[in-house]
């Protein structure tokens, strides 16, 4: 893959405060104070390295300027999740942050808190009903990561998708960028049909997925396997590594710390993964947070956070840019 180009490397700059700029995040003494706030930071789940780093980020923010932060984590539960955005509205926090889940499940009581005058902030949730909603650019994420696809197969072959979330919003606009290209790339085509990731047991049902398709399609007949996160990734890949197929490419976005290590191995079937910032997200929607909670009125509908394409060429850039190293 070519080197990080300059807008890029700016906007990468600028959201971890580096030398090159600081337009995607204002400097720490910019951001007003949050003493005597009530913050509730709640998480569809946190045993994904996003939702978990996206929530510590948060609860530090929160802590760092001065707030009590409320935590709430439904364990990857819809009942659980709507239960405790229910609970919320009785806790009269100063202030909510969603992070995740199906929108479709949540935005009714989504909705209830902005009706009781909870001011309600988002993280990969662009909800109407939220003030705003702190995230990574998924559009450019999701066409990145399609173009780095068709680079690498020669726009030829054949793809396994995992589809399984298409509910949630982040995971749909990835897909619907990675259909947008390869329209352009008639060549290379999606097998029916496509593939379920699933929550819990995500790495063992992808590699079990895969295991089989690979006796059910011999070398030659798979080009690349791609994935909305690279959680069903890193099972896809320990699949491909277990049947010596290293030829198959994955793809995924995220950034997750096991994913990045099999990157530096030699001979990694690991086309390419789109690293996230989740801490800086979680850092970031905080402080939008406290920004508005001191009268900021106009803040953007959407603030994004840069996000990096990584492949074994720019891994250790990569992760010197994420604080990894």
């Amino acid at each position: 893959m070519p080197e990080f180009n300059r807008r890029q490397l700016i906007q990468a700059a600028a959201a971890l405060s580096l030398p090159l700029g600081s337009r995607l995040a204002l400097a720490a003494d910019e951001v007003p104070s949050l003493k005597g706030k009530r913050i509730a930071i709640s998480a569809t789940g946190t045993d994904h390295y996003f939702d978990l780093k996206a929530f510590q980020g948060q609860i530090d923010e929160v802590k760092r300027l001065g707030g009590t932060p409320i935590t709430l984590d439904a364990g990857r539960n819809d009942k659980n999740l709507v239960t405790q955005l229910q609970n919320v509205i009785t806790q009269k926090p100063d202030a909510v942050i969603q992070t995740l889940g199906t929108l479709s499940v949540i935005d009714p009581w989504l909705k209830r808190i902005k009706g009781a005058g909870i001011p309600l902030f988002t993280i990969d949730v662009p909800s109407v009903n939220s003030i705003n909603n702190t995230t990574s650019d998924n559009v450019a994420t999701g066409r990145a990561l399609a173009e780095q696809l068709v680079k690498d197969t020669g726009g030829k072959g054949n793809i396994l998708v995992f589809n399984g979330f298409y509910g949630v919003p982040v995971c749909a606009i990835r897909y619907d960028e990675l259909k947008r290209v390869l329209h352009a790339h008639p060549e290379l085509k999606i097998l029916q049909p496509e593939l379920r990731d699933v929550i819990p047991n995500t790495v063992q049902d992808a590699h079990a997925q895969i295991a089989a398709l690979l006796n059910k399609y011999p070398q030659g007949q798979i080009s690349a396997i791609w994935s909305a996160w690279d959680i069903p990734q890193l099972g896809a890949t320990q699949a491909l590594i277990d049947a010596q197929r290293t030829e198959v490419k994955t793809y995924g976005v995220d950034g997750t710390p096991e994913v990045l290590n099999l990157i530096s191995q030699a001979n990694s079937p690991i086309g390419a993964v789109v690293a996230q910032q989740p801490a800086l997200i979680g850092k970031t929607a905080v402080q939008n947070v406290a920004r508005y909670l001191a009268g900021k009125r106009d803040l953007p509908k959407e603030t994004y956070v840069a996000t990096l394409l990584t492949t074994k060429s720019n891994l250790g850039e990569v992760q010197k840019l994420r604080g990894d190293a």
